[in-house]
Formats: structure tokens, C-alpha cells, sequence
């Protein structure tokens, strides 16, 4: 299926979603959430799909995180709306019942992050950067990012790339245990990917659900009590002036001068 944002195809017995918005920075549009939860849904009923991966357009980007374009028109209702969007359309992705691949082809930054992190696998090109720059924006991570992220790497690690912003490369990232794979320059990303996750495409179906449900259970806290808890967090900034001048300073180009207000 073809999409001006996005692009679905089946290999073999793989289901592939690709980013298309290259000229934006394959950031994330509210429809194109939307694909994402609905191919997630779709591909979890095709009985002939092993498993699902997401990847992007290009080679500068994987998804640069929210549209803050189409966002700087929205309402604080439109953004409580986009937050539950969040938690639907990424939690069909997290919850999908075969296993979901991301094919980190390019820099993944906020929400373009916490969607390889709804993915069970991340694989990364080696010249990919990684990072959560929200709160150097006036908001916080708002699409699961403060429960996944942590859940990754620990919490010491989850608290200086959230709170400094730091960006990390893909060298850092495996080492952290953030993606599973680095796949160097000069070797097809894609290609790479479906070839790595052979042993899932003529695997036993029932078998990888079955372990993919026993791990997920094996959590210490619930991943939706964290989210509960990040949507209330969330939505202390979301009334902020600091919030409203993260996002003119971003659209004018220039730093933000926060007030603390």
C-alpha cells in the first residue's frame, strides 16, 4: 500500500512500514500515528506475516519526533487528544502479539525514539543518533518515553539522556542496550534486518507469541500504571508558559528562554 506519508509492503513473510516524509524530517503526523496503530493491528491478523518492521525514507532520518509544525496549530485539547493517540496507536505496537522490528535507518529523536522503543528489536545504522529532547523543549517525553526508556537502559542512563538531552550514537546505544544490532555503512539496512531476523520469519508462530507474552508479564510494575503516571506528568507541562515558548522558540528558530512558569 502506497500513502503520500508512508509505504506498506509484505517480503516474503515479512510486513514492512516505511516513513515517507523525508522533506519533513519523517516526523510524526497525527495520520501517520494513525497507519502506524492500524498496520500494527492489520499485520497481527495476517496470518502469512511472521513479523513486522518499521523503518523510514533516506538515510538522514528516522523520524525526528512530532511534527511541531502541525502541533503549533493545536489547541491544549488537541495535544490531551494526540497523548491518547499515543498510548492507542504505540500500544498496538508493544502489544502486537508477533514480533516488531525497528530499522533505525537514520536519527531518531523523541518520539521518533519512543517508536523504535514500542518495537520488541531495534536494529541501527551506524551513523544514527538517538535522544529524547523534550524537556529542552519546556515539555517531557509524552508517547511512553520516561516508562520504556528506563526499562532499557536503567534508570541512571533513562535520566541523563532525558534531562540533559543527550543524544546518543549508535556505538553508545548498543552498548547501552538500547538498539540490538549495529549494521555498518555501505551494507543495506533493510536487507540487513530481514535477513538477521530469518530465524522469527520460519519460526513457530505460537511459540514467538507465547515468549513474547511471558517476557512482557515478567515486568516489575505494569507498563500502563507508567504511563498512567507519565500522562499526569505530562499534563503539568502542558499548561505551562514555558511549554508555549518552547514551541514559538522552536518555530523562530532560537533558543528558549524558559521562566519556570
Amino acid at each position: 500500500m502506497t500513502d503520500n506519508e508512508y509505504t506498506t509492503e509484505q517480503t516474503g513473510a515479512a510486513a514492512v512500514f516505511t516513513i515517507r516524509r523525508a522533506s519533513r524530517a519523517n516526523a510524526l503526523s497525527r495520520s501517520l500515528l494513525l497507519a502506524l496503530g492500524e498496520f500494527a493491528r492489520d499485520m497481527a491478523r495476517q496470518p502469512d506475516v511472521r513479523a513486522l518492521v518499521v523503518t523510514a525514507e533516506g538515510r538522514r532520518h528516522f523520524c525526528a519526533g512530532a511534527d511541531l509544525y502541525e502541533r503549533a496549530t493545536w489547541t491544549e485539547r488537541d495535544i490531551v487528544t494526540q497523548l491518547g493517540l499515543y498510548r492507542s496507536e504505540l500500544g498496538a505496537l508493544d502489544r502486537c502479539p508477533k514480533p516488531v522490528i525497528a530499522a533505525i535507518n537514520g536519527t531518531a529523536l523523541g518520539g521518533g525514539l519512543e517508536i523504535a522503543m514500542a518495537c520488541d528489536l531495534r536494529v541501527a545504522a551506524t551513523h544514527v543518533t538517538l535522544g529524547l529532547p523534550e524537556v529542552g523543549l519546556g515539555i517531557i517525553p509524552g508517547a511512553g518515553g520516561t516508562q520504556r526508556l528506563p526499562r532499557l537502559i536503567g534508570e541512571a542512563r533513562a535520566k541523563e539522556m532525558i534531562l540533559l538531552g543527550r543524544r546518543v550514537d549508535a556505538q553508545t546505544a548498543l552498548a547501552w542496550g538500547l538498539v540490538n544490532r549495529v549494521v555498518a555503512d555501505g551494507v543495506d539496512l533493510l536487507e540487513d534486518v530481514l535477513g538477521w531476523i530469518e530465524p522469527i520469519l520460519r519460526g513457530a508462530p505460537i511459540a514467538q507469541a507465547s515468549a513474547l507474552a511471558a517476557v512482557d508479564a515478567a515486568m516489575d510494575e505494569p507498563l500502563t500504571n507508567g504511563l498512567e503516571a507519565e500522562w499526569v506528568a505530562y499534563d503539568r507541562v502542558l499548561h505551562s508558559e514555558d511549554r508555549l515558548e518552547g514551541l514559538k522558540a522552536f518555530t523562530e528558530r532560537r533558543a528558549p528562554r524558559f521562566q519556570g512558569r
